[in-house]
């Protein structure tokens, strides 16, 4: 079609025309859509948003790997040493919190106790005492260097992965100690009812709200509850009795169901169930005249509140077991004194009469063999 442009008069071929205004077209989309991209960019990337890019973990500077320590009971307020180490790198200016965590070694800290926490670069306030006490309570033995590994992670919060330094391995010796765990009072009528007695307790060995501990109730059917905090305050019973903890309330007391004697009670407070199991508890093994195949019976001595049994023994070795059956027994791990969970027998290496005491009632479960 013909067109006038500056007096003049030009013809086009129609499809040349729709050809330029469609390339035009198309430039000008893609300058508008280059135009709207770098907008976004810019609106996601401003100059005052910071920019996650994980970089360096910290790296431990003190201790050396593989220094060894021995814990020293005259001196628990003394610090371990002092643990330092460079700063994370988390591609910003953040506030990083330090948290130094130990666990045995090979166990890829699934089992980790965190010793503290810091926005510092160094940690200086863990003293002997703490540390023997922790170990302790991770049922490692005293006496011994237990290999264990150290780590610092640092953390910025808000979800952001936390970045942990390689773990340093070193051995640490503890002392023996009576081991500070979280505990529940058992209050009930054969101790007039009384949340702050100490003496009857169960433990959480694990501070992980679930408790066991042995009682020796001295009625025929004993009523009793379970209070945290040495009070009335916060108290479980159980109003069916289904297992189930009721918490406070009135009659919603527990009651035996066995008669007088030891009882094992466990409290799970995580999902608030409870139980218990009635115990008489022997020794066997081949150091004694039954062998393997007959417990010897130890006897509750009310005063020194054990139990205890003397008998002549031969060289070889033992346990403890309830109930005559293998479900529940101790025996010791390395050889130090104290009980373990189905742990190793007990060597006897010199033959004679023996005073054996098997101590249930307190933190940790041990014994003792004394030759006459």
């Amino acid at each position: 079609m013909p067109s006038r442009i500056e007096g003049y008069l030009v013809r086009v071929p129609i499809n040349e025309v729709e050809s330029k205004i469609s390339n035009k077209m198309f430039k000008n989309y893609i300058l508008f859509a280059l135009t709207v991209i770098g907008l976004c960019t810019a609106c996601d990337d401003g100059p005052n948003d910071p920019v996650l890019q994980l970089g360096a973990a910290p790296t431990i500077t003190a201790p050396a790997p593989n220094t060894a320590y021995v814990l020293d009971e005259n001196t628990p307020n003394a610090v371990v040493e002092v643990v330092t180490w460079t700063a994370a790198d988390f591609g910003y200016d953040a506030a990083v919190t330090y948290r130094a965590m130990i666990d045995a070694a090979g166990n890829d800290f699934a089992d980790a106790v965190t010793l503290g926490a810091t926005n510092t670069l160094t940690f200086d306030s863990y003293t002997m005492g703490q540390l023997n006490n922790v170990l302790l309570a991770k049922g490692l033995p005293f006496g011994f260097d237990n290999p264990l590994e150290l780590r610092i992670c640092a953390d910025v919060g808000s979800g952001v992965e936390q970045l942990c330094s390689e773990a340093i391995p070193i051995t640490v010796n503890p002392y023996q100690a009576e081991v500070v765990y979280p505990f529940l009072t058992v209050p009930g009528d054969y101790q007039d009812w009384n949340p702050g007695d100490e003496n009857y307790k169960v433990f959480s060995r694990k501070s992980d709200e679930i408790y066991e501990g042995y009682i020796y109730f001295d009625l025929e059917i004993a009523n009793y509850k379970f209070a945290q905090g040495l009070s009335w305050d916060v108290n479980w019973g159980d109003i069916e009795p289904d297992g189930i903890l009721d918490a406070g309330g009135v009659d919603n007391n527990i009651m035996t169901d066995g008669g007088v004697g030891l009882y094992r009670l466990t409290v799970n407070l995580n999902e608030l169930t409870h139980t218990q199991l009635k115990t008489d508890w022997g020794v066997l093994g081949d150091a004694t005249a039954g062998g393997w195949d007959t417990d010897t019976d130890l006897i509750w001595d009310t005063d020194r509140e054990v139990l205890t049994v003397t008998l002549d023994l031969t060289v070889g070795e033992l346990k403890f077991r309830a109930n005559d059956s293998d479900d529940v027994n101790f025996g010791d791990d390395f050889t130090n004194g104290t009980l373990e969970a189905d742990g190793l027998n007990i060597p006897i290496t010199e033959a004679g009469n023996y005073t054996i005491d098997l101590m249930l009632n307190q933190s940790d479960y041990a014994y003792t063999l004394t030759k006459n």
